[in-house]
């Protein structure tokens, strides 16, 4: 280790100690006076606790920029599709709901924002795919009646006049089963159809390994049971889903409907054969019949 920082003292130091004010001010913020002057000034990673830190800071602001576009490629797939088969509404209305709770417990708890911070940027983006939802799903009324609760149950939540610290911890420990539940929908939906129809591979995955990373930085950074315990058991959740999207990549979209398709595809080329096997016997038949006129 030592050899590996008399290497790189040299090369780092200089861009270190003359890194701009913000991002200075920035590094410090994120990682204290302590561990700025051991990991950057100093360049020493004898400092284990200091290493811990960095990493987790490195994990929470990756997730929180990949959380960013990470619901992207679902909302492109359901516009392009105009079809929200395969996705349950369910899902995403727990989900928020968790999200929405957890975000109100940690900033009114002044936790790290990097410890949670993706949670309001999934949080928008799970609202807007579950208005698409209903709309594809012919439910589109009740995406007005959705946006609204939410908007109120956020107000109330993030009143300190309207729920104490004591209620937000009760709703924090619901939001952790909420969360751990919003997979089953989607999990039973999958299995039901036989296929993941519009539900997005990249979503799916990068959930899989957020919720690992999340685990790591929760350790790290909030000293919170419930926090944590809720992303081991999302981790779980989201690795069975995840094994359902490897299972049924080259499935069908659907139990039912390439069965429906195929069966009344099956009924046109059967009437097309037999059409075509009665002109054909007509014209067979034509000229014998003219001959013995």
């Amino acid at each position: 280790m030592e050899q590996i920082e008399s290497t790189l003292r040299p090369l780092l130091q200089p861009i270190t100690h003359n890194l701009p004010g913000p991002v200075r001010n920035t590094a410090i913020s994120l990682l204290g006076p302590h561990c700025y002057s051991t990991l950057l000034h100093d360049i020493s990673l004898t400092d284990s606790a200091c290493v811990k830190l960095a990493i987790s800071k490195g994990l929470g602001v990756g997730i929180i920029g990949a959380s960013s576009i990470v619901k992207i490629p679902q909302l492109l797939k359901l516009l392009n599709s105009q079809s929200a088969q395969g996705i349950s509404f369910l899902a995403y209305l727990l989900e928020t709901s968790s999200y929405l709770i957890s975000l109100a417990y940690n900033y009114r708890n002044g936790f790290p924002f990097s410890t949670y911070g993706e949670t309001a940027l999934i949080a928008v983006q799970n609202v807007a795919i579950a208005v698409l939802v209903l709309r594809y799903s012919g439910r589109a009324p009740a995406a007005a009646l959705f946006v609204a609760g939410l908007a109120a149950a956020g107000y109330a939540m993030f009143s300190e006049g309207t729920l104490d610290m004591t209620a937000m911890g009760y709703l924090q420990a619901g939001a952790g089963a909420l969360g751990v539940a919003s997979k089953v929908p989607q999990i039973v939906q999958v299995w039901r159809e036989g296929g993941t129809g519009q539900l997005s591979a990249f979503a799916v995955f990068n959930y899989l390994l957020g919720s690992l990373s999340r685990i790591f930085t929760t350790l790290q950074e909030v000293d919170d049971k419930l926090i944590l315990y809720g992303f081991v058991a999302g981790f779980v959740l989201n690795a069975v889903l995840a094994l359902q999207m490897v299972y049924y990549w080259n499935s069908p979209a659907s139990k039912k409907t390439p069965e429906h398709k195929l069966t009344q595809s099956g009924k046109e080329e059967a009437i097309a054969v037999s059409s075509g096997a009665d002109a054909t016997a007509s014209g067979r038949k034509s000229p014998s019949t003219r001959r013995r006129g």
